[in-house]
Parts: C-alpha cells; sequence; structure tokens
C-alpha cells in the first residue's frame, strides 16, 4: 500500500497496445503508427503485447494479457471498446492517445474508467515518457534524454517545442506527462506522483487553467515542500471587471490571483519556457539563498551596470560590502580594479583576482549571492577565468551564477562551469533573472510553511451577531451593505471604526454633528452607489451647523441629478479622523475563480484604481503573512518615517489584516470588500469608510470549503489525562513540528521503528520528514499527542521540554471514499492507552470528512498493534499480495 497509485501509470511493468490489428500494420492511423515506433523503438524492459480491440474470443482467453498499463491509440469510435476490454482483464491504469475527441466520448471514456477502477490519462493526450525506464509512450516526439526534471504539460504542442528545444540543449527529464484538456488524471494527481517520485528532483509545469483550486493547491504546496517547482502559465487576463462594486474587486485581475496562490504555495514562476529550465537549474542546486543581495563580480563596466539596473527592476538589491571586505580586496587586485557597489576588476582581470573577488563576497555578511561577469578580451583567457570561478565556488555555500558573453571564445569555457554545474548564463539580465528565482524561491518556502488558524489569538469577535447583521440584508434581497452596516461589521470584528450616525434630514445632520464634534464629515448613504466620491456624495472638513445644513441640502441635490434612480437612505455624519499626519491605506477582499477570497491591501484615496497599489494574499493570515503582504505593496514606504511625520503604527495595520482573515475564514458569504481610506498615523489606524458585498453561501461553508487553502484545524485539539498523574495533548502536526518528530522517531526502539516503517531506518530522510509534517488538511491528517516533561533547573525553577510521545495518521485513497491509516506511540509511555486514543481521534477526523472506510496494513508478527485493531472493531484479514501483511479494515 506504499507504493502511488499511479506507478501502474508511470511506472508500469507489462503493457498491452490497442493500435488495431497487429497482422496490419499498414492499416494504422498516424497517431497508432507514431505511438507503436516509439514504443517500440524506446528500449522498455517490460513486457508488451499488442491486442486487437475487434478480436472475437472470450474474455478468459485474454487473461493472459493481463497488464498494469493499457495504451490506446484507436479511431474514434473504436476507444471505449478497447477501454472496456483493458478495464475487463484489470488494467489498473490507461492512456488514450487521441485527437479531437468530442467532451462526450471523453465523458463516456471517463465513467467506464471509473466503474473499472482505471486510472486514465487523456483522451486527448499526447501520452508520457519516462526516460530512465526507457519508456515512450507518447506521439510528442522521440524519446528525451534521463535526467532529474519533470515536465508537466496541459498543451500537446508546447510539449513537443519543449522536447524539441530541450534536446538541442543538453536538457534531460525523469518523466514527460502531456495531459491534455479532457484527462481523468489531472495535474494535482501527476504532481502528488512527481512529489514521490525518487528520480524527480525538479518538477516543471506548464498549464493553462485548473478546475479544482483546493486540490490544485493541495498538490501543488505538498510538491513544492520536497523538491523545487518550476510554473509557467498562459491565459493571462487583463485586470479588473466591469461587474466590480468594490475598488478592490475592480483593479484585481484574475493572473493577480493566480500569482499570489503560487506564491503560497511555495514555487516560482516563469514567463517564458527557456526560463523553465534555467529556473530548474538554479533551484536543483545544493544552495539556497537567505535574501535579495547579490554581488556584482565583472571585468567591464557596461555589463555590470546593465546586472544592476536589471536587479533593481525586478526587486533585487546589489550588495553592499563591508568596508573591511573592501580594504581587503584592494589590495589583492589590480591598479584598474574599482571596488564600488559593482566590483569591477577591470580589462585586464585574472582568474586569481575573480577567485579573489569572488571569495570575498562570498564571506561578506552584506551578500546572499554572487555573479560573475565575463566579457572576452584580448589579453585574457576565458578558460582559465571559469577554473578560477570553480575554485571560489568550492569554498561557498552562497549561489554562484556565471555570466560568459560572447560565443565562439568562451564556448569551452561555458562547457566547463556547466560541468560542474555552476548555471552559467548568456547576459548579465538573464543571470540576475536566475538568481531572483533563487531568492524568490526562498521566500515561497517560507509562505508555504504558514498554516495559520482561522482565528488569531485575539479577543474573540462577536461572530454570530455578524452572520445574523448579513441575514438580515440578504433576507431584505440586497447585496450591499450600507456603510452603516459594513462597521458595524468591522466593529464585531474589532476593527476600529469612525462613529457615524445617519442623518434623514438637514436637522437631524446639525444635530448629530453638534453632538460628534465638529469638523466633521458628510457622506451618502445609498446601496445604489459604488463610488460616492463620483456623484458629489463625499464632503470633508464641515466646520458649523450652517455648513452641515447646506452640504446636506446640496449633497442630495446633486445625487439626486447624478442617479435620479438611485435610493437615498439619508446622509451619514461622522467626526474627521483628526490623524493629521495620517497615510491613506486600504484593505479589501475580492472573490477568484476558482480561488476564492483574496485579501488585497495598498495605497488608499479616492485615486486607488489609478494608483493601483495591489499586493494581496489568500487566507488565512498569521502575524508573519500580514507583515509580508504590507511589505510587497508600494505604500509600505510610505509608512516609515516620512518628511517630518513618524513613523505609522504597523502593528495597528497587521492587527487591521488579522482581522479581516478572520471575517474572511468566519464569514464565508462576503464576496467583495472595501476598507478605505483606512488612516493611519503612529498613534494607530482607524477605518473611515467601508463597503461590503455580500451573497448567500453553501450549506458547508462553516467548513471552510470556501477557502482554497484549509486553515491550521484548531478545533482538532484535545487535552486528555495520563495514568499517574499529567497531561498530554492530542492535536494536529504542523510544519514546525519536523524537529520534535525527527527526535521521536531516533528514540524509538528498533523494533518499534520496525513495525512502523518495515524498514531498518534510524531516522527519517528530509523529504520524508518534511512529507510527515506539511499536513494537507483537506486530504490526509496527522495527530501528535504532546507531552510537555517538567524538569527542574537548580535553582527553584522548571524547564519545560516538548516531545511527541506518539502519531497517528491517515491519508485519502485515490477512490476518495477510504483511507489508509498508521500509527506509531513511544515506547517509553506505552501502557497508558495513548494507541487506542489516537486511533479513535484519526478515525472521528476521517468520519467528518466523509470518508466511509478506514484501512491500514501491520505486520503479521506485530501482536500488540493486532490486537489493538480488533479490539477497536477492525476485521484483521490476510493481505493477498504480501503474506508478512495482515490488512486492517474498519468501516467508518
Amino acid at each position: 500500500m506504499d507504493q502511488h497509485f499511479l506507478s501502474p501509470l508511470f511506472s508500469p511493468r507489462s503493457i498491452v497496445v490497442f493500435a488495431g490489428n497487429p497482422e496490419t500494420p499498414d492499416e494504422r492511423g498516424l497517431l497508432a503508427r507514431t505511438l507503436v515506433r516509439e514504443l517500440t523503438e524506446s528500449g522498455f524492459a517490460g513486457e508488451v503485447t499488442f491486442l486487437d480491440a475487434q478480436m472475437t474470443g472470450t474474455l478468459s482467453s485474454l487473461a493472459h494479457s493481463r497488464a498494469d498499463l493499457a495504451v490506446i491509440a484507436l479511431p474514434h469510435e473504436q476507444i471505449a471498446a478497447a477501454l472496456e476490454i483493458a478495464g475487463r482483464i484489470r488494467c489498473r491504469a490507461a492512456l488514450v492517445v487521441s485527437s479531437g475527441l468530442p467532451s462526450g466520448n471523453c465523458a463516456e471514456l471517463q465513467t467506464i474508467a471509473r466503474r473499472h477502477g482505471v486510472h486514465l490519462l487523456g483522451p486527448n493526450s499526447l501520452g508520457f515518457q519516462r526516460p530512465h525506464l526507457k519508456l515512450n509512450a507518447s506521439v510528442a516526439g522521440p524519446l528525451a534524454a534521463p535526467g532529474p526534471l519533470a515536465l508537466v504539460s496541459q498543451s500537446g504542442a508546447l510539449t513537443s517545442s519543449i522536447l524539441d528545444w530541450a534536446r538541442n540543449n543538453g536538457v534531460g527529464f525523469s518523466a514527460v506527462v502531456s495531459l491534455g484538456p479532457n484527462t481523468a488524471v489531472d495535474l494535482p494527481q501527476v504532481l502528488d506522483f512527481l512529489a514521490n517520485d525518487a528520480s524527480t528532483h525538479s518538477i516543471l509545469v506548464y498549464m493553462e487553467g485548473i478546475q479544482h483550486a483546493r486540490r490544485f493547491m493541495s498538490a501543488m504546496r505538498a510538491a513544492a515542500y520536497v523538491k523545487p517547482v518550476v510554473v509557467m502559465k498562459a491565459g493571462r487576463k487583463p485586470a479588473g471587471s466591469t461587474a466590480a462594486l468594490t475598488h478592490s474587486a475592480s483593479i484585481v485581475g484574475s493572473d493577480d490571483v493566480f500569482e499570489a496562490a503560487l506564491r503560497r504555495a511555495g514555487v516560482v514562476r516563469v514567463r517564458q519556457f527557456v526560463q523553465l529550465f534555467s529556473a530548474a537549474k538554479c533551484l536543483a542546486s545544493r544552495y539556497r539563498p537567505v535574501g535579495r543581495r547579490l554581488a556584482i563580480v565583472t571585468n567591464g563596466g557596461g555589463p555590470g551596470v546593465l546586472a544592476a539596473d536589471w536587479a533593481n527592476e525586478i526587486g533585487l538589491h546589489v550588495a553592499t560590502l563591508t568596508d573591511a571586505t573592501k580594504n581587503t580586496l584592494v589590495s589583492q587586485l589590480g591598479p584598474q580594479a574599482s571596488v564600488g557597489q559593482v566590483i569591477d576588476l577591470g580589462e585586464e582581470a585574472t582568474s586569481a583576482q575573480y577567485c579573489a573577488a569572488l571569495k570575498a563576497c562570498a564571506r561578506d555578511s552584506g551578500a546572499d549571492g554572487v555573479l560573475a561577469i565575463y566579457s572576452p578580451k584580448p589579453e585574457t583567457d576565458a578558460d582559465e577565468v571559469a577554473k578560477g570561478v570553480l575554485d571560489a565556488f568550492n569554498t561557498t555555500g552562497k549561489p554562484v551564477l556565471a555570466c560568459w558573453m560572447g560565443d565562439d571564445r568562451v564556448k569551452g569555457a561555458r562547457e566547463t562551469l556547466n560541468a560542474k554545474s555552476i548555471p552559467s548564463f548568456r547576459t548579465p539580465e538573464a543571470a540576475v533573472d536566475a538568481f531572483h528565482n533563487i531568492a524568490t524561491f526562498y521566500q515561497n518556502q517560507q509562505l508555504l510553511q504558514q498554516t495559520p488558524p482561522p482565528m488569531s489569538h485575539l479577543p474573540k469577535p462577536d461572530v454570530e451577531g455578524a452572520r445574523l447583521l448579513i441575514e438580515a440584508v440578504l433576507a431584505e434581497r440586497r447585496k450591499v451593505l450600507t456603510e452603516m452596516e459594513s462597521k458595524a461589521l468591522l466593529a464585531a470584528f474589532h476593527i476600529p471604526v469612525t462613529r457615524t450616525m445617519l442623518a434623514r434630514s438637514a436637522g437631524e445632520a446639525m444635530l448629530i454633528a453638534s453632538q460628534l464634534g465638529y469638523p466633521v464629515a458628510l457622506k451618502i448613504d445609498s446601496p445604489d452607489i459604488s463610488h460616492k466620491s463620483d456623484v458629489q456624495g463625499v464632503v470633508l472638513n464641515v466646520a458649523s451647523a450652517a455648513q452641515v445644513r447646506d452640504t446636506y441640502n446640496d449633497m442630495r441635490a446633486a445625487v439626486g441629478r447624478a442617479m435620479p434612480s438611485a435610493r437615498i437612505n439619508g446622509v451619514t455624519i461622522q467626526p474627521m479622523s483628526g490623524k493629521r499626519r495620517g497615510r491613506e491605506i486600504y484593505i479589501g477582499l475580492t472573490t477568484d475563480q476558482p480561488f476564492g477570497p483574496v485579501i488585497t491591501f495598498g495605497a488608499g484615496g479616492t485615486m486607488i484604481e489609478l494608483i493601483a497599489d495591489r499586493a494581496m494574499e489568500l487566507p488565512p493570515l498569521n502575524q508573519f503573512l500580514a507583515h509580508r503582504l504590507i511589505e510587497r505593496s508600494r505604500v509600505a514606504e510610505l509608512l516609515g518615517e516620512w518628511r517630518g511625520a513618524a513613523a505609522a503604527d504597523f502593528d495597528a495595520v497587521e492587527h487591521i489584516l488579522l482581522r479581516v482573515s478572520e471575517m474572511v475564514c468566519e464569514l464565508p458569504q462576503l464576496r467583495e470588500m472595501d476598507i478605505n481610506p483606512i488612516i493611519v498615523d503612529e498613534t494607530g489606524a482607524v477605518a473611515v469608510d467601508a463597503r461590503i458585498v455580500v451573497e448567500h453561501a453553501g450549506p458547508a461553508a462553516r467548513d471552510y470549503n470556501h477557502l482554497s487553502i484549509l486553515p491550521y484545524p484548531t478545533r482538532h485539539e484535545s487535552e486528555w489525562p495520563m495514568k499517574g498523574g499529567g497531561l498530554y495533548t492530542i492535536r494536529p502536526v504542523r510544519p514546525d513540528d519536523a524537529d520534535m518528530l525527527q527526535a521521536f522517531v531516533k528514540s524509538l526502539s528498533q523494533e518499534s521503528r520496525y513495525f512502523r516503517f518495515a524498514s531498518a531506518m534510524t531516522e527519517l530522510p528530509p523529504r520524508m520528514l518534511a512529507r510527515y509534517t506539511l499536513i494537507d488538511y483537506d486530504r490526509e491528517m496527522a495527530l501528535a499527542a504532546v507531552h510537555v516533561d517538567r524538569t527542574p533547573d537548580g535553582e527553584g525553577g522548571f524547564i519545560e521540554t516538548e516531545q511527541i510521545i506518539g502519531v497517528s495518521r491517515y491519508i485519502t485513497n485515490p477512490d476518495q471514499t477510504t483511507c489508509e491509516f498508521s500509527l506509531v506511540v513511544s515506547d517509553h509511555y506505552k501502557g497508558q492507552g495513548l494507541g487506542s486514543r489516537l486511533m479513535h481521534a484519526i478515525m472521528e477526523f476521517a468520519r467528518s470528512k466523509g470518508l466511509a472506510q478506514i484501512e491500514g496494513l501491520v505486520l503479521a508478527n506485530n501482536d500488540n498493534m493486532l490486537r489493538l485493531m480488533r479490539s477497536l472493531g477492525f476485521s484483521v484479514g490476510s493481505f493477498t499480495e504480501d503474506p508478512d501483511f495482515k490488512l486492517c479494515v474498519k468501516a467508518l
């Protein structure tokens, strides 16, 4: 059961091929002829049997033809019959190579595959290649060279183009998969297989769209946690929507949201397919940067300036070396050298000088990576300089990239660098782009590891009151909340808002203004007006009762002329914020198809669309994510000390972002929201205006199904007593539990480790440790029993040490109705009832997810575990594929 469910598809031991009558090969179609030729010439070592879907006889006569994979390349009208035969002879996977098959036929094939439990790649797919298995089950071209990269593409034409490009550039693959538009085996499933494939070190993805955001994010995050993933997406749509009812929705485009989703998934996005390979090459190297500061070493001023300019353009920083490093370098370099922000070694730079400069940059704390640029000079040897770079590279733990400009004179040097896995580029801009990819990957990996809960540790909001307010609005068949209602909703989540009161006449307006205190702001209140300023519906700094009266009357008249059909509730009165040096920001919400709610942040005010400062993040947020969201906006610089004004209160802005995240998680009815402007200064932040759009939510919305990233399931934490006193906590595993989990595995006895992993491993490999701690709570769960051990510190106090003492987990099977479990308990804590409690907890979680059955393999000589399984009501039977195991099954 530890074999991936797609292994019969991508790592088959035997294949049956339906490509027409084997005795009349000349009658085959073009796709069939190409497929048969590539399949037979690739050298696949497994058994390959050719069958004719039109042959007569009984299924029993085909029993000997049972195989892992069926490959079908037939005319459209014959495909269904061939797939039916493949299912009946118990093929576990099938590939349908076709072109232009109508969607109705595709749906029929998927139905047949589901009925027989066949994993179907295609139809309308070009197939796949597995070069290290010498398996070319595709019509995308000759078998690629073996290598560490996996390519998954939703475009057949681009798959063929990339393979052709790679063949001439020495790029090899572990797998090449062409999905096509109608495939049953989809992108998330292929990513899940490649994440667990030992021969794949990096994954390249070309995609045009997704069907299910939660599954896509889940698979992408799981893959990116164990190996680099680089994505190129086509179909970038223009920003904005004509149907938007808020500023946020009008300035955020679908591609912006996709960018935010990939960033949160921990992957790197590129724009051109050549960049796919340069990014993957850099990310597959053994080093990772810890920042965005790039040191530049060159033998010519022009290339160095180009590199520095492009670095600044794309958000990198040119490293500034310390004075001590500069002083050391000056004594080692020639008289022509210039040790500024860009280190220019001069036209006569030698290999030794390059080596000295690179080593100095690598040691300097102000640099996170080094770029060596070489342009051919009459008196210098490009090969010798390349060897100097290699000498420096062998002593550094930081990324070193090379840019050898030119062609014939530097060809040998490039080959030298490539042979030692130093990424080499032809232009300074391409090299800087490559470092940007590495730095982005590091930053996105930090975002990937954030699994915040839906609710922060701030005081609990009035969620039920907020829901009642929204339901009252929807009951009136309205979607847009008034300003008063919007602010009441914000106040329910403890977001500071200005006091706002509604006046229905000029007299009421004067009374309210005198109570609130001058100066005041007047705003039209109408569910039909999205942007009040556009219809002269906002007047600020009104300083007297007479002005309030006149402003009220003039505003009603102006709005009536501009929008005569608009419903007018009245005019709201609110005091001015009083923050004279306040900055205007906005926090918004927009709902994307398919990723769901997206939180936006940027510069606020009336020119929000013109400024279009939009940083965004998928909820839920924690403080780290909120801080990074602010940093990515352009307005972040304005929040610091500025023109004599003190720095704004960052904590107050983060507080509002966390509260908005709570709103988004707990209120699935929210569709759009603008809190604009929020006035922030050194004393805090206050929301001055707000507009919220709501819609009815589905019955399952309380389970956070509206979010594309499932929050950390805090509600599944529980405390239990231990025999002899003390408590232990059962809670879901978090990414930061990696060290504790490793210590737990090391502490197990050799017998316990063997019973759990069926191997003699003494600790978890890094990839497995990552897999066990980054949990996708939507398709799996790992529960840890955690005990806090208190030991005296010798000074009258205690040292508290948290340790894992047991783990249970399940992962959903491909059928989406059953799951597989595992369980292990610390040897020092056996006899506490831990195993039973952990199994009850994991079964309860699986039951809450709608799963019907839980099953697992237990070694036949593990008597204690088998006894526990029987006591919990599991049926214990033999496992036909391996007599050393027992299969334990229980209905949920």
